[in-house]
């Protein structure tokens, strides 16, 4: 549990700064493909999400999803790529070859549904290529674009305000 604590508090340093590194948002390019980080601790309508951006125009197989578990049991089946702590080493980085892919895709849109600070989400966000970030505020101003600020609870009304700004910002 100690060990766990203080790799989270290295991982978070090592992540905020980091953070002074982060390049603006090119304008103008319109979103074709989507990355989604969850962190399902707290919210498990993943599929309500992906439906949710097939309704607005976005093809399936251009929307990736990565799942955040705090425990992966060894006889779970999962829909989606999961990771875990475990999978984080102490220099923020990762030894899961799907989580290595989901960081060096260069997403149009990358939606951070989490809206705890947890190190691993937080290293695959910044680590991510994504052109553009959307998270939720109670997360670190830095790591995205463009925030939110709902709980996670209310992915109805992330996703209203997400959509609604997309439009504005012509990324839709």
């Amino acid at each position: 549990m100690f060990l766990s604590s203080l790799k989270n508090l290295f991982t978070k340093k090592i992540v905020k700064n980091s953070l002074s590194n982060v390049k603006p948002d090119e304008a103008g390019q319109r979103v074709a493909t989507v990355g989604i980080i969850f962190d399902e601790t707290y919210f498990y309508e993943k599929d309500a999400i992906v439906n949710a951006l097939e309704s607005e125009g976005i093809d399936t197989q251009n929307i990736d999803v990565l799942v955040f578990k705090n425990r992966i049991r060894k006889q779970e089946v999962f829909d989606y790529p999961v990771f875990s702590h475990k999978d984080l080493s102490w220099q923020a980085t990762f030894r899961s070859s799907h989580v290595k892919d989901f960081i060096e895709k260069p997403f149009d849109l990358l939606i951070n549904y989490y809206d705890i600070e947890k190190s691993a989400l937080m290293v695959v966000t910044n680590l991510s290529k994504a052109r553009f970030k959307v998270g939720f505020a109670s997360v670190n101003k830095k790591l995205n674009h463009f925030m939110i600020d709902t709980q996670a609870e209310n992915h109805e009304v992330f996703l209203s305000e997400l959509f609604k700004y997309l439009k504005i910002l012509n990324k839709l």
